[in-house]
């Protein structure tokens, strides 16, 4: 009886897998460093970036490292803070790109890749986006 439960789950996520779902992931804290900067790196792929939930607190300088995974399409990673603090629009590349702001008004700040190929799906449509989250 044991193993038909086993077999009956391994199934279920099996399917879940196939049809492309997957539980979301919780949000990455972004630690305090003891030099007092809240450090992490996000790279981006396929379709995707990992972290895609970042949460950070306002008023703390944050690091943000940007790479991509090897791979032929090209991907750019956009991040649009209030204005009288940071934007970020480059282009992602194997050597990792460095960015450094303090964010200072909480809220949901979204990042994503805008590019598209003609006529198909942005990156970002395809599911190539993310959150920061600034918190109190």
């Amino acid at each position: 009886m044991h193993s038909i439960r086993l077999i009956s789950s391994g199934i279920a996520l099996a399917l879940c897998l196939a049809a492309g779902t997957q539980a979301a992931d919780a949000p990455y804290r972004v630690a305090v460093a003891s030099d007092g900067i809240q450090r992490v790196t996000i790279v981006g792929g396929s379709y995707f970036f990992k972290p895609d939930h970042i949460v950070v607190k306002a008023g703390t300088p944050v690091e943000l490292v940007l790479r991509v995974e090897r791979g032929i399409v090209p991907h750019r990673f956009v991040l649009d803070l209030p204005s009288d603090q940071v934007a970020i629009d480059t282009q992602l590349g194997e050597e990792p790109r460095v960015f450094r702001f303090t964010p200072g008004t909480p809220g949901r700040y979204p990042y994503y890749c805008p590019n598209r190929l003609l006529f198909f799906d942005s990156h970002r449509d395809k599911g190539m986006a993310g959150m920061l989250e600034v918190v109190e």
